[in-house]
């Protein structure tokens, strides 16, 4: 087989690649259809050899040894099986040019395209041409390395579809927790509006019950009075009908009576017998507020634990948060922070005065302050103002301000009171028992600021809590 494909080679021609047919040599020797140079030469406008491009001095002689040879191999060629010529023929009906009966050998890098080295003598001698071997080459790196990058963008969607499941699912259960919460908390407040509800009404009986008592007592009274003018009456009436001695004998003491009776003083209403309804309906919402006092609490921070870090475990009321033992299964969604072991306040301030109480208690080791909303929430940064942060950092019994210097203090601090002036400019920590100042920041704010919490391992320490302390509701 290779034997064959080496004399197929040898009795081709180099411009039609079929086998010779009246073969011509050239004074370079290089070989020839008849039909097939001149037609080359006709297009090419010149009499250069189409392989070395040398010109040729001397008309093409035909080469009767070649031909001989060629005509004989043509002919076995013939009466080859029908399957070989037949794949033979759909091989060349695949690769020939379009526009010369040749094969294309070379590619066009200008025109992005494989030609025949007829194309590439008489249209493309100035572009870059390169053999289709070396093309095909090249050009599968390429795909090769645009598959890469089709498969690793596909990868990166897929990785951004999972965690979208994950929010998903995460969000199904963030439902389902917060809506018990929400029926817990109001479920408080229906119970203490229905106990309020009943002691009010149960005042208000009491009321009627007592001014009941106070009008039956006065009426009472009344009616003993009135019964003993009507005896008096009847006396007095009885004796105007008596005859001279009779009369004379007993009006002496009915007068006195009548005279007693009628000296008394005139019945008066007693004030306040009525039942006192502006008591009780009076601001009755506003004073029903007022004593939810008691059981309504306010926090000036509320932390979004769709920020917090994994290994963080927030409260139900969204007010205390520890550095837990599990790292959790939660979604990485873009607000989270995946780096450290942080937590940001749901609330953003741009303006205005802000400051909230923390209590830290013996915790070894917390970070608290503000970031700026653009903080890098899953990579690499320190707590210092070109970060974006601006904290007081406690390290077993160490405290170090916004710009990593450390700072004195009378005694351990049981909290902390952040204080933001964003206008100004300020960011200060005091210890709030006697706002002892700790030290202050100043910056220039371009962007919204959040609380900002880092929670260490609590260790061996009482405190695993930091909790945001709640404070008195002005009414």
């Amino acid at each position: 087989m290779a034997e064959r494909s080496l004399l197929e080679s040898f009795l081709s021609c180099h411009v039609c690649s079929e086998t010779f047919r009246d073969p011509v040599s050239l004074s370079c020797s290089h070989n020839f259809c008849s039909s097939c140079l001149k037609k080359f030469w006709e297009q090419a406008g010149n009499k250069n050899c189409p392989i070395c491009k040398r010109k040729s001095s001397k008309d093409p002689l035909v080469n009767f040894t070649l031909k001989e040879l060629a005509d004989s191999f043509a002919e076995r060629q013939r009466t080859s099986s029908p399957e070989m010529a037949k794949e033979k023929e759909k091989e060349k009906e695949e690769v020939l040019c379009d526009k010369h009966p040749e094969i294309p050998s070379l590619f066009c890098e200008d025109e992005q395209r494989a030609v025949c080295p007829v194309c590439e003598f008489s249209l493309h001698q100035t572009h870059k041409v390169v053999p289709v071997e070396q093309a095909v080459s090249d050009l599968k790196e390429q795909l090769k390395s645009d598959l890469k990058s089709l498969q690793d963008k596909k990868d990166k969607y897929k990785q951004v579809e999972e965690t979208y499941n994950e929010m998903s699912e995460h969000s199904k259960k963030q439902l389902l927790s917060t809506e018990r919460q929400i029926r817990a908390e109001f479920n408080k407040i229906h119970q203490f509006l229905k106990e309020e509800e009943e002691s009010r009404l149960a005042a208000l009986r009491e009321e009627e019950e007592q001014k009941g008592k106070t009008i039956s007592r006065e009426m009472k009274r009344i009616q003993e009075q009135i019964s003993s003018l009507s005896d008096s009456i009847c006396a007095v009436e009885e004796d105007l009908q008596k005859h001279n001695v009779p009369f004379l004998s007993s009006y002496k003491a009915t007068q006195t009576r009548a005279r007693a009776q009628s000296s008394l003083s005139d019945p008066q209403l007693v004030s306040g017998a009525l039942i006192d309804v502006a008591k009780h309906l009076g601001n009755l919402s506003f004073r029903v507020w007022e004593k939810m006092k008691e059981k309504v609490h306010f926090s000036p921070v509320i932390l979004d634990p769709n920020t917090a870090n994994r290994w963080l475990h927030l409260s139900d009321d969204l007010t205390s948060v520890r550095h837990g033992d599990t790292n959790q299964q939660l979604p990485d969604n873009p607000e989270r922070n995946t780096k450290y072991v942080t937590v940001l306040g749901s609330e953003g301030f741009s303006s205005g005065k802000h400051s909230w109480e923390v209590e830290v208690g013996d915790h070894p080791f917390w970070t608290i302050g503000l970031v700026k909303e653009s903080v890098d929430r899953k990579g690499k940064r320190s707590a210092l103002p070109k970060y974006g942060v601006w904290c007081l950092l406690h390290d077993s019994g160490e405290y170090i301000d916004v710009v990593g210097k450390t700072v004195r203090v009378k005694k351990s601090l049981q909290r902390i009171r952040v204080q933001l002036d964003y206008d100004m400019g300020e960011v200060s920590f005091y210890n709030p028992e006697d706002m002892t100042h700790i030290c202050t920041h100043r910056d220039t704010f371009t962007e919204k600021l959040f609380p900002y919490f880092y929670i260490g391992e609590a260790g061996d320490a009482k405190t695993s809590d930091i909790k945001v302390c709640q404070t008195e509701i002005s009414l």
